[in-house]
């Protein structure tokens, strides 16, 4: 099959072998496919993985790798020991995990769990669902970026009494702004640099916006706050102040500890950017602040399944994170161009 192929920390667009279903797998086509932060920080750093003794995410430089883990595919075949009760030329797509022989792998972070950068890919079939929905493929492939977002806004259990600051409005951000919007959350309040990604964020369900160059995010926050606080006492007169929810999604180093430095006491902040370097955080200043952290992580197959719902009904409209498509050929460009903070949320490979 074609296929961008990692090797070495260069992706390049060649023939490789074509999957072969193993036991409880299916083989199937992929029809859209969209690139994650998360395959940039698997491909730039592979020291990062160092310390991963999980076996989840292998990357072996000396090897190719197919990476890609936000898909659509058609089912063309069925491996031995499967129930084929989702049959040839179904629509579907998965949570990104292959159950092997030897454990449990993450979809194109792995030599033997190639992802959607290929014609061909292979999917545990008691986790593939089907896509009960006419959306287009190039849709219905971002559900598993939502799912990421969706998980942190329904861990995070965000109280009528609670107003969210959203931080950085990358594609998780995004999500998580469409989830809690979806959720019935709100007010929501997010802070990005970027222009057209605070544009994005009031198009994915915030209600406000604010360039931390020109204000402080936590400023904005307790307008915001305020002016909700205000509005529920007129209707409960003993109402207490709004508490503060924090999703940082930045992933940057230090961006963590700057928002424990400047929330307000009793803030919970809820982690989900990851950067690859680790971080250092003030612990005595969250202590003093009773500042409640928590770290995100992939989500559960409940919520995975909860935004793949909420994506292929509709009830979630993901449409203002998609840019533009390209083809396998494409894709090493499309890699650089997606490390660009003013580019679309998410570009989509369609083999």
């Amino acid at each position: 099959m074609r296929a961008a192929v990692l090797r070495d920390g260069t992706v390049r667009t060649g023939t490789v072998d074509d999957p072969v279903p193993g036991p409880g797998q299916l083989l199937v086509r992929t029809l859209a496919c969209g690139i994650c932060a998360s395959d940039l920080h698997f491909m730039d750093h592979p020291e990062a993985g160092l310390h991963d003794d999980s076996g989840l995410s292998t990357y072996d430089q000396g090897v190719d790798i197919v990476m890609g883990h936000e898909y659509c595919a058609e089912v063309v075949g069925h491996g031995p020991g499967t129930d084929r009760r989702i049959p040839v030329g179904a629509r579907v797509s998965s949570l990104p995990i292959l159950v092997v022989p030897g454990g449990r792998k993450i979809i194109g972070q792995n030599p033997e769990a190639p992802g959607g950068f290929g014609e061909y890919l292979l999917l545990t079939e008691a986790l593939t669902r089907v896509v009960a929905s006419d959306l287009p493929s190039e849709v219905v492939c971002v559900a598993d970026a939502i799912a990421v977002g969706w998980s942190a806004a329904v861990r995070a259990a965000v109280t009528a009494k609670e107003v969210p600051l959203v931080v950085g409005c990358g594609a998780v951000g995004l999500a998580t702004i469409g989830a809690l919007k979806a959720l019935g959350v709100g007010p929501i309040v997010a802070a990005d640099f970027v222009a057209s990604r605070r544009a994005t964020a009031l198009a994915m369900g915030a209600d406000a916006t604010v360039d931390p160059a020109d204000s402080s995010p936590h400023r904005a926050w307790r307008d915001v706050a305020r002016a909700d606080a205000h509005q529920v006492r007129e209707a409960m007169p003993s109402a207490v102040a709004p508490g503060g929810v924090v999703f940082e999604c930045v992933g940057v180093r230090g961006v963590l500890d700057s928002i424990v430095r400047a929330a307000e006491r009793g803030t919970r902040i809820f982690s989900m950017g990851g950067p690859p370097e680790g971080d250092v955080l003030n612990t005595m200043i969250a202590k003093r602040k009773g500042i409640n952290i928590q770290f995100g992580g992939g989500p559960s197959p409940a919520h995975w399944d909860q935004a793949f719902e909420a994506v292929c009904s509709g009830d979630l409209d993901v449409r203002p994170l998609l840019g533009r498509t390209v083809g396998l050929d494409e894709v090493p460009e499309a890699l650089d161009a997606a490390r660009d903070a003013n580019g679309p949320a998410r570009i989509v490979v369609v083999p």
